[in-house]
């Protein structure tokens, strides 16, 4: 059905719960907040400077502190405290062995997500790492979105989907003009994905191949 696979990172290609959780606390506790990590999934998804900004109010100079704390530590350590979900490479290589193209789509900073794709030994699977930039320049899914699609040259967009677990993937699909299916094992909730419109909804890693 589709030849360009995109695929989200934290809570589709790995559960990065512990180090981003860790370091969204560290961060907050930098400009006076004490915060619970079990409130924290809700952070999982958008960039960082959206979840300090709408989820907890913070001025522009408090984001500007926040973030800075927050990379600093995530930068260090809270990038390692993430683990691939069992069976997602394999079904990246079933992906790219079917002659299909993937692409990496993520918001997290590009500064990031290389190291950790070399962690899982995934760096070389995907055929476009489209990430955000700490410039400013790309930060959204939407941006990233787009950044793939122009580095595919801009193909048949009915020929691409977006794989992803938050509703924020589902909107930045939507924005560019392609499917996206939601997996249920990550951050968001069936009903948010349905909500925001997903094309289908893979429950388990395994299921993905059968969607695309």
């Amino acid at each position: 059905m589709y030849d360009y696979v995109f695929f989200d990172l934290d809570g589709t290609l790995s559960d990065s719960f512990e180090g981003v959780s860790k370091g969204i606390q560290i961060a907050l506790k930098s400009v006076g907040i004490e915060e619970d990590r079990s409130n924290m999934r809700k952070c999982m998804g958008p960039p960082i400077e959206y979840s300090f900004k709408t989820f907890w109010n913070l001025s522009d100079e408090e984001i500007k502190i926040a973030t800075a704390s927050y990379r600093e530590y995530y930068n260090k350590i809270g990038l390692f405290e993430n683990v691939p979900y069992e069976g997602i490479k394999d079904v990246l290589l079933k992906i790219k062995e079917s002659g299909r193209k993937l692409a990496l789509t993520t918001s997290k900073p590009e500064k990031f997500t290389i190291p950790i794709l070399d962690k899982f030994g995934m760096n070389g699977i995907f055929d476009v790492i489209a990430a955000a930039t700490l410039d400013g320049k790309r930060t959204t899914k939407t941006d990233v979105l787009n950044y793939a699609l122009e580095a595919f040259n801009n193909p048949d967009k009915s020929k691409v989907v977006l794989i992803g677990d938050t509703k924020f993937d589902a909107e930045g699909a939507k924005n560019v003009g392609i499917d996206c299916i939601g997996v249920l094992y990550g951050f968001g909730t069936k009903e948010s994905l349905i909500e925001a419109g997903v094309k289908d909804i893979a429950p388990t890693v395994q299921e993905i191949y059968n969607h695309i």
